[in-house]
């Protein structure tokens, strides 16, 4: 059975509907997949280690890979930059491992102009007033954060129709189960199966 090659994802969704948790989910279930780890000039937070969380680098490094065309996607946020690396997805995908992007639309636009069989996967709350709560569930926000937070989800779902699928978290089980058919029914293609077992299929048809 030949190798196959991995295939690359973006996963978007408003904060607060759960994206997150469904990545960290999905990756303790799977050997095989792998959410990419961006690069940033941003300071490391507590617990945070380079290369695990972010690639941390320095504003001069970061931009002299932008110069490189290193990046599927970069964006300055405030004061720091981030981005994600050609070079590190591509030795994954070539690896056969499946890579999830957690970026947003905006990033997700720049990535389709570059990779023409990238899947993007948009996942919804199950309501506005769900998608409140569970902001507020956070704990220390004040109002007049969360009444943001729930204007640039707004912003964020407005984008939904510029994926090729969309997964509501209502049941978080069912959502990480509809995420994973997703990701099963890209492999079972017939380009990713020619390339897998294209001996079978050589002997099967002589």
């Amino acid at each position: 059975m030949a190798h196959s090659r991995g295939n690359l994802f973006i996963l978007s969704a408003p904060s607060g509907a759960g994206k997150s948790s469904l990545i960290n989910a999905l990756l303790k279930k799977h050997a095989d997949m792998k959410v990419s780890v961006s690069h940033t000039t941003r300071a490391p937070r507590p617990g945070e280690n380079n290369a695990e969380h972010y690639h941390f680098v320095s504003v001069d490094e970061f931009k002299a890979l932008i110069a490189k065309d290193d990046f599927f996607e970069w964006a300055q946020v405030f004061d720091n930059y981030y981005g994600t690396s050609k070079q590190a997805i591509e030795s994954q995908l070539a690896a056969g491992i499946d890579v999830f992007l957690d970026i947003d639309w905006q990033g997700a636009r720049q990535v389709r102009e570059i990779v023409d069989d990238v899947k993007t996967i948009f996942i919804l709350p199950p309501s506005k007033q769900e998608l409140e709560q569970r902001l507020n569930n956070r704990g220390q926000d004040s109002a007049e954060i969360i009444a943001g937070r729930m204007a640039q989800a707004q912003s964020e779902t407005s984008h939904y129709d510029e994926y090729d699928f969309v997964v509501v978290n209502d049941d978080f089980d069912t959502a990480l189960s509809e995420i994973e058919s997703v990701v099963i029914a890209q492999r079972l293609t017939l380009k990713a199966q020619t390339t897998r077992h294209q001996t079978l299929i050589n002997e099967l048809l002589k």
